[in-house]
């Protein structure tokens, strides 16, 4: 969470590490010598003690009654204006920032720890033959992972925001795979074939309702609720983060979309697909993962959940060619 499109500085310290070309810091899946495990050498903050992605292990939540209905503000209106959907070469990300009704897109209550302002949100995924979400369920990894970023409105830059620990809150979704497509992304996965290499950027032929991205409406109200970070360099330790309950339903002609269409930065003579661009989870160590009021407290292996191998054995029949 938190690609280069948040504009954060790398400072590369006096030590040999070995990166990719095309960037500092990279994932397992575009070379393993620049990977997640050696983020801490590039930044130290990633070795810290709230890391994220976290398992969130849900014989361990502890409830908080406090953690209520969040308050959605424009989340329920399509904006005036443009958006821009960017491959950074990590991710693909729509930036919401750049028109004024940007500043009306707002998260609060729900024991959020004042007003955040949406600045972008970006999504994380997996390969034909492994899940690709961030955080974990029980220990289980899902197809795919969205997150929309906030900034704390009493700052007025991300670099202010990301020296507190309140600074930012992110919303974070499971994606689950369905047999039909889902008509609320189609906009963004429409716009995948106008940014296959790092660097390019396309206006999205039109905004559209936030809301129509998340769980159902009846459900937002149950969530996890944890400190941590954001889950790429310089990886600071400034992070509300709410991971909703019911993930969302994707086609897998969609997620296959985002596997298959968007490149990371050409590397060597051949550009490689941006498949398994997430990282791992990371140490709780003290931290708590707390459950929202209405969350539910099941146990297990969630239902929802395919196994990869199974998840390709009963769909490669039906998968694009790439």
């Amino acid at each position: 969470m938190g690609p280069q499109g948040l504009g954060i500085t790398f400072v590369t310290l006096p030590l040999v590490i070995r990166v990719a070309a095309g960037g500092q810091w990279c994932y397992d899946s575009q070379d393993p010598k620049c990977g997640p495990s050696h983020w801490k050498e590039l930044k130290a903050t990633c070795g810290g003690s709230k890391q994220s992605p976290v398992n969130i292990n849900r014989r361990r939540l502890q409830r908080d009654s406090g953690l209520g209905d969040i308050v959605f503000e424009g989340y329920d209106q399509a904006p005036p204006g443009k958006w821009k959907l960017v491959n950074n070469g990590h991710t693909v990300m729509l930036s919401l920032e750049g028109e004024p009704a940007s500043e009306h897109i707002a998260i609060s209550g729900g024991g959020l720890p004042g007003r955040y302002r949406a600045l972008q949100l970006h999504f994380h995924w997996g390969s034909p033959a492994a899940n690709g979400s961030e955080h974990t369920l029980d220990g289980h990894q899902l197809p795919m992972e969205l997150h929309i970023v906030h900034i704390n409105a009493k700052y007025r830059t991300l670099g202010e925001a990301k020296g507190h620990p309140s600074g930012l809150a992110v919303l974070g979704c499971f994606f689950q795979v369905s047999e039909a497509p889902n008509p609320n992304y189609n906009t963004i996965v429409s716009g995948l074939r106008n940014i296959s290499h790092a660097g390019q950027s396309v206006d999205l032929a039109s905004t559209f309702r936030l809301s129509t991205l998340l769980p159902r409406a009846s459900r937002l109200s149950r969530y996890y609720r944890y400190q941590g970070s954001l889950t790429t360099p310089d990886c600071s330790e400034a992070v509300v983060w709410t991971v909703f309950e019911e993930p969302v339903d994707i086609g897998w002609a969609q997620l296959w979309a985002f596997m298959n269409t968007v490149y990371f930065p050409a590397s060597g003579a051949v550009p490689q697909k941006m498949t398994n661009n997430y990282r791992p989870p990371q140490p709780l160590h003290s931290r708590k993962v707390f459950a929202s009021r209405d969350a539910t407290s099941s146990r297990g292996c969630p239902c929802h959940l395919l196994s990869p191998l199974l998840l390709l054995a009963l769909l490669s029949p039906l998968s694009p060619s790439p």
